[in-house]
């Protein structure tokens, strides 16, 4: 109990005081390892495979990187018929997936 009260405790103290908002705190599952190796994120944190050609070949670091964040899921459901659309403006991706 000790050992997640202390992480619960952590998250929380993270959040914008001001809010408390503790849809913020999101618990992520990992197949394998003990409960003893949990471990507290300060951030986001992502659990994706990525399968392309030429995917070794892609650096695994990056210096200052350019961030974007969104708040929608990063994969559109595939459709019956392929479609491309192209965007000017970062705000007419929602009007898109809605």
């Amino acid at each position: 109990k000790e050992f997640f009260a202390k992480m619960v405790v952590d998250a929380v103290s993270k959040l914008d005081q001001n809010t408390l908002d503790l849809k913020m705190i999101g618990v992520k599952k990992v197949v394998g390892g003990t409960l003893r190796e949990s471990f507290l994120v300060d951030g986001v944190a992502f659990k994706k495979t990525f399968a392309y050609a030429g995917f070794e070949q892609q650096p695994k670091s990056f210096d200052k990187p350019k961030m974007l964040l969104l708040n929608v899921e990063l994969e559109l459901k595939s459709e019956k018929e392929n479609a491309e659309i192209r965007l000017t403006d970062p705000s007419q991706y929602q009007e898109i997936v809605e």
